[in-house]
């Protein structure tokens, strides 16, 4: 059994005060080594999640990383890194490097990253073009001079993967950081297109990119679990993120009537209405029950898939079949695709 992990109440209770009240420029918030251990296994582990759901979503759209070596920019406890390398291993990482203002935390995330990986040279520093650069929760303590310094380094690296909170200011940001290198850098996800953002169209406005990356189902029977949502009065459920990833290198085109579901699909008693992102912008389209049966009912369940390839009349969708995994050619049929009676658009 694995044993509970120590942790100071009160110092997470300082941390959230100041995660949810900063503006910046932030000071530094880390005062201890309890601090980082207390926050590492807790909401850093909540990090990790939704590090977990990006990672998973670009090995379906069969995205690969570049060798060389990985900066964590503004790492924290280094818990992205962790999850990335966990995600694709070591074999072609040749040097992981964490930056983070605090000496405290560059010193915490070397450590637990040699710990955990002591094949792997790990140094705190910043290299000048990393082919991979994580960045985690950041936005919401930069200057903009900050970020602008930021970007300059997000041109210099091969591939950038760029994770969150899924609140409208830091989707907007976001889309705003897309618009400025779109065309200078491939836009591998969350978006499956090069276009301008749909989310930037007029009567668009209330909207923005926003995702629920699930928690593990063993939390909510966890008793440690339990207690960290009592204290912290947290929904273990909710796990909101944006995130933005771009690469040097050409990304392949996804299949013809791909969409990208965003937010939650909102389901009435005759049919649902889902918010979607393709090449043409983003809008709501109507799925009936009485059209998709089985489809609606998932998503009564609360099951449905963020990629999906869809046909359509008009703004209702008439045909749902999952993504295709990479390597597979699209419109292979499943047991899960699903078709209105009588006739196919």
């Amino acid at each position: 059994m694995i044993p509970e992990p120590h942790v100071d109440w009160q110092a997470l209770q300082r941390l959230r005060s100041v995660f949810l009240e900063a503006r910046p420029p932030v000071s530094d918030y880390w005062r201890s080594e309890t601090d980082l251990a207390s926050y590492d296994a807790t909401f850093a582990q909540r990090i990790g999640w939704k590090w977990d759901f990006v990672l998973d979503e670009l090995r379906r759209r069969g995205w690969e990383p570049p060798a060389g070596e990985i900066l964590d920019w503004g790492c924290g406890t280094g818990v992205a890194a962790r999850a990335f390398l966990d995600h694709h291993g070591l074999q072609r990482v040749t040097r992981l490097w964490y930056w983070d203002r605090s000496a405290l935390a560059r010193g915490f995330a070397v450590r637990r990253a040699r710990e955990k990986y002591p094949a792997l040279e790990v140094q705190a520093g910043l290299p000048e073009a990393p082919a991979v650069l994580l960045l985690s929760h950041v936005l919401g303590e930069l200057t903009p001079g900050q970020t602008e310094s930021l970007l300059d380094l997000v041109q210099r690296a091969t591939a950038t993967i760029w994770v969150e909170p899924g609140t409208y200011e830091a989707s907007l940001t976001l889309i705003a950081i897309r618009e400025r290198l779109r065309t200078r850098l491939h836009v591998v996800a969350p978006c499956l297109h090069r276009e301008r953002c749909g989310i930037l169209s007029p009567g668009n406005e209330p909207h923005w990119c926003h995702h629920f990356a699930p928690s593990p189902p063993e939390v909510y029977s966890d008793p440690f679990w339990g207690k960290f949502a009592h204290e912290m009065n947290i929904d273990l459920r909710s796990l909101a993120l944006s995130f933005l990833v771009l690469d040097r290198r050409p990304v392949p085109a996804p299949p013809p009537g791909s969409v990208r579901v965003l937010g939650r699909p909102r389901v009435y008693k005759p049919e649902a209405l889902l918010l979607a992102c393709d090449p043409t912008g983003v809008r709501d389209y109507r799925l009936s029950r009485r059209t998709l049966p089985e489809t609606f009912q998932r998503l009564k369940k609360g099951q449905w898939d963020i990629l999906q390839v869809w046909q359509r009349t008009g703004d209702e969708v008439t045909r749902v079949e999952p993504f295709p995994a990479p390597g597979q050619p699209p419109g292979k049929p499943s047991r899960t695709s699903e078709t209105t009676h009588g006739h196919q658009t």
